[in-house]
């Protein structure tokens, strides 16, 4: 099926649907959703039975489907879901998930717990079921992709609850098989939305706990599954490759599933232990320069791109570029050829000139002439937390870029700086809004820069030394 059914349609004036046997505010049946409870359970006690004879999977009736699926449908409900808890009903889904043999079956009945998740009372009430949460945490070892994405959905839905969020996150700390099966799915999934899911999850995981993250980056363990002979026993689960695989999965179906792999990548570079598992896995981190470098090199802040194109790919972009530089300034002399850098250094000063041309943009919301008319403005409100938020990210990439360019200036020799001005990476215009951006903060590095383009491009040295009063000698 492409969509779950909605949910019965009601009619007020109907005397089962209102009254004592309406749901809180709602039109939906009591009678109705206990009789399909009812029925379910008696699935789950009949599809067990024959699952231990034929030792197979179950399916679901169709109609016993269509019927769960609107419960699964009304449990989005806010008085639906508090009914649903009021009445031991994540008890009875325990229940069923732990004896079911059919996977659909599974999918819907955590695909309503999530639901549930979406309130606090609810989410709280799940959260304190210990053996629920066990049960949900085992089932991110489950082989079939719809369970795996409620799955994941619930438990990122708890993990965005800030009363809960911690205790599911010491309940994943203390089960390492979490991470051996996060990682398989990294590695072996190719369904985006799973991907998206699970990426949200670690992100959300490594944000709220340090700790979490560091045992992440410090376990390693033979996937799960994966046959063991006496060569391959010391075979290691690390998580860079895996975040890595499943961002490159994603590259070409989803920009904003691929941000989200790289924002993990940039958390690990916050901690030194993170830095060191991206430069000391076995191909010294070449496979995440790689990556990366090709994403902000080719897919990303290209020569014939619109400015505005920058601040839409300013999140991304600056999380590429940090984790980058992190490998530079970590393993300079694997990184620093000439050849490998060239492209690498016009996109950074792309970005910084791309950036001047946005501040020179008109201000959104405020009323400007066209041809025939005067253009009517969005909401203040919205428009002003859009264009907040837009200059956050802005100025999180100014800070990275120049950070970054400010290391390859301090590393760069004669002969990049003009061979790049030969192949157009560098110009006269390019130095003088680097300049500007580097200055004051990085005056060291600016005079290095200075010094060696009065020996390949005295003019552009001339202008810089007119515009600049720092770099008069």
């Amino acid at each position: 099926m492409d969509r779950n059914p909605s949910p019965p349609p009601s009619d007020e004036s109907d005397s089962e649907t209102t009254g004592d046997d309406a749901i809180g505010n709602t039109v939906y049946s009591k009678h109705w959703l206990f009789g399909t409870l009812m029925e379910l359970i008696k699935f789950v006690s009949i599809e067990g039975e024959e699952a231990e004879v034929l030792k197979t999977e179950t399916q679901l009736d169709e109609d016993l489907e269509n019927e769960i699926c609107k419960v699964w449908d009304m449990s989005m409900d806010e008085d639906v879901a508090l009914f649903l808890q009021e009445f031991n009903v994540t008890n009875i889904l325990l229940g069923i998930i732990g004896k079911s043999k059919c996977p659909r079956l599974t999918e819907i009945c955590v695909g309503i717990l999530g639901n549930m998740a979406c309130y606090k009372e609810t989410c709280q009430s799940i959260t304190n079921n210990d053996n629920l949460v066990e049960v949900l945490l085992l089932l991110l070892g489950d082989s079939d992709p719809p369970t795996l994405l409620e799955t994941s959905r619930l438990i990122l839905t708890c993990l965005s609850q800030p009363d809960v969020a911690t205790i599911w996150a010491d309940q994943i700390h203390k089960k390492p098989a979490v991470r051996d099966h996060v990682c398989f799915i990294m590695q072996s999934s190719t369904n985006t939305d799973l991907l998206g899911k699970i990426g949200e999850m670690i992100d959300k995981l490594f944000d709220l706990d340090k700790e979490l993250m560091l045992s992440w980056i410090r376990e390693s363990k033979k996937l799960p599954g994966a046959p063991e002979t006496e060569h391959e026993k010391t075979t290691d689960i690390l998580l860079v490759p895996c975040l890595l695989e499943a961002a490159k999965q994603v590259r070409s179906n989803s920009v904003e599933v691929l941000e989200i792999y790289v924002h993990i990548l940039q958390l690990l570079t916050t901690v030194d232990e993170g830095i060191q598992a991206i430069v000391k896995t076995p191909d010294k981190g070449e496979a995440t320069w790689t990556l990366l470098y090709d994403i902000v090199c080719t897919d990303l802040c290209q020569d014939d791109d619109p400015s505005i194109f920058i601040e839409e790919q300013a999140s991304v972009l600056s999380s590429a570029l940090a984790i980058l530089s992190a490998i530079f300034a970590s393993h300079v002399e694997k990184y620093s050829e000439i050849e490998q850098n060239l492209p690498l250094l016009g996109t950074l000063l792309r970005v910084l000139f791309y950036a001047e041309d946005c501040k020179k943009k008109p201000s959104e919301g405020i009323r400007r002439p066209s041809a025939d008319k005067w253009s009517v403005p969005s909401p203040a409100g919205a428009q002003k937390g859009k264009r907040q938020k837009s200059d956050l990210h802005m100025k999180i990439l100014l800070n990275i870029s120049c950070e970054f360019l400010s290391e390859i200036f301090m590393d760069v020799s004669k002969e990049l700086v003009s061979r790049s001005f030969k192949e157009g990476y560098l110009s006269q215009e390019m130095c003088l809004c680097a300049v500007h951006h580097l200055l004051p903060v990085y005056t060291t590095t600016v005079e290095r820069f200075h010094d060696i383009l009065k020996e390949v491009q005295p003019d552009t040295a001339e202008q810089l030394q007119l515009k600049f009063h720092n770099l008069r000698s």
